[in-house]
């Protein structure tokens, strides 16, 4: 039996609008097709082992600050893992933190790992709202999902966006882009959970950390949910 061994990181700190859901979304998808998964959480002080994805999502500041702390021990093996071809995906604060680093408004720079070439700082604004991307990566190329933020993030180099916004603001409110991609790292704002109304970006991910294409599911209600979102706004 094949098997998929999942990271979550930091579950207790970053957690918010439901980013579990995404972890559970790969698992079961992997189960239905009688994949055997492992799902190991990684809290403040365990030692990362190899995995296949990883995954963080989002949260409040003081907890972001924390996770940026601890991510600094963390940061050469992550970076071995991303370039191992590991799956990555980062939810909001994750996602940040997956870049250079985060400039609030006031305090500290919260530092990141620096597995994207992106940094972001506090805008004055907050994005709230329902999110429709387009995209290249999967078909079908839409990827719905809920943007509640105000930090403004900015790709450089070979990270490039995961699409551009058609209903919301992404990354920054002004380039249109939405999320990032560099390797098999890939960062989004898009909560609510996020993969469970975008099976396909799920599979996805999963065909990538597997190395193979995967059979088909039957879909129907997560595309009805998929579908009913397409250019909804808030």
């Amino acid at each position: 039996m094949k098997q998929l061994k999942i990271a979550h990181l930091y579950p207790k700190l970053l957690n918010i609008y439901g980013d579990g859901g995404n972890v559970l979304t790969l698992k079961m998808r992997a189960k239905w097709r009688n994949i055997d998964v492992i799902v190991d959480e990684i809290n403040p002080g365990d030692v990362i082992k190899e995995h296949d994805i990883y995954f963080i999502g989002g949260g409040q500041d003081l907890q972001q600050i924390e996770v940026s702390k601890e991510l600094q021990f963390q940061k050469k093996f992550l970076t071995q893992e991303r370039d191992r071809g590991a799956v990555f995906l980062g939810i909001c604060g994750g996602y940040q933190l997956f870049g250079h680093y985060y400039q609030p408004h006031n305090g500290d720079k919260l530092m990141g790992i620096s597995l994207l070439d992106a940094y972001t700082v506090a805008g004055n604004k907050r994005f709230i709202g329902n999110v429709t991307v387009q995209t290249d990566i999967v078909e079908p190329n839409t990827l719905v999902g809920f943007e509640n933020h105000s930090g403004l993030t900015y790709l450089k180099g070979d990270t490039k966006p995961i699409g551009n916004v058609t209903t919301g603001n992404g990354n920054n409110g002004t380039d249109k882009s939405e999320g990032a991609r560099y390797k098999n790292v890939f960062g989004t704002y898009m909560h609510g959970s996020f993969l469970p109304k975008n099976p396909h970006f799920a599979d996805y991910l999963l065909e990538l950390a597997l190395g193979e294409k995967l059979e088909n599911l039957n879909d129907k209600i997560e595309n009805c949910a998929h579908n009913a979102l397409i250019s909804k706004k808030y």
